[in-house]
């Protein structure tokens, strides 16, 4: 579903993501660990096709991000840490604006809208401004916005941050619903406790550089990484 192919990335002297090779499966749930500042940001634009690199290939269901970027775009979805909304808009006006965006039909998007918009409790406040949303709520539509077009490939930076916890519980079983029909999930954290209840696969990143990747209980009982899991407890504390 996703290959990542020597991905590498700087900013002047700085090298944010050095040689960096990964492959997500269809199916998958794959978690990218790494503290503040280690690369998954840059990784994640970068695979969106937001962020420029410097050398290296992603492709995205066979398709090269830089040489057909728009096909790619129409099968993934993505969702920052700190999602940019049109705070001017309605939030069903914004939900609607994202359905045209993807072609999703109108009987499609309005049964996608209003399920959705129950599960996440959000549906009395679809009709007032975004401006006057909180954190947790634009999160919520940011997710609802994510799951419309019902993309092969949803990638995520920092998902649960804000969601309160009947939220982040309804987002992970969404998360495996999409990976049951033959999707993939690839999401940044800084937490391992959630990777580890969550995830079918992780990759660790320190200092743009992979640490290492694979199935979730052959990386955590890896007794080498002990010093790497140590570090990412502090900063989750």
């Amino acid at each position: 579903m996703l290959t990542i192919d020597h991905l590498t990335k700087t900013f002047g002297d700085k090298v944010a993501v050095d040689d960096l090779s990964l492959h997500i499966a269809p199916g998958e749930i794959y978690g990218f660990i790494g503290h503040n500042g280690a690369g998954k940001t840059t990784t994640l634009r970068s695979v969106v096709g937001i962020q420029q690199f410097d050398s290296g290939e992603i492709r995205i269901g066979g398709v090269s991000v830089t040489q057909d970027p728009i096909a790619c775009k129409k099968m993934l979805a993505y969702i920052p840490d700190n999602p940019d909304l049109y705070d001017y808009m309605t939030g069903v006006k914004y939900l609607n604006f994202i359905a045209d965006v993807y072609g999703v039909g109108a009987a499609d998007r309005a049964a996608r809208i209003r399920d959705l918009a129950a599960a996440f409790e959000l549906t009395a406040d679809l009709g007032s401004p975004i401006a006057g949303y909180s954190h947790g709520m634009k999160q919520k539509l940011a997710i609802i916005s994510a799951w419309l077009h019902e993309p092969k490939l949803i990638v995520m930076d920092e998902p649960f941050v804000g969601l309160d916890p009947k939220a982040a519980h309804l987002l992970k079983e969404m998360m495996r619903s999409v990976c049951d029909r033959g999707g993939a999930i690839f999401f940044s954290t800084h937490v391992l406790e959630v990777a580890e209840k969550l995830c079918d696969k992780i990759a660790i990143i320190k200092q743009g550089r992979l640490v290492r990747a694979g199935g979730m209980d052959e990386v955590i009982g890896d007794d080498s990484l002990e010093e790497v899991f140590l570090e990412l407890e502090d900063t989750s504390c």
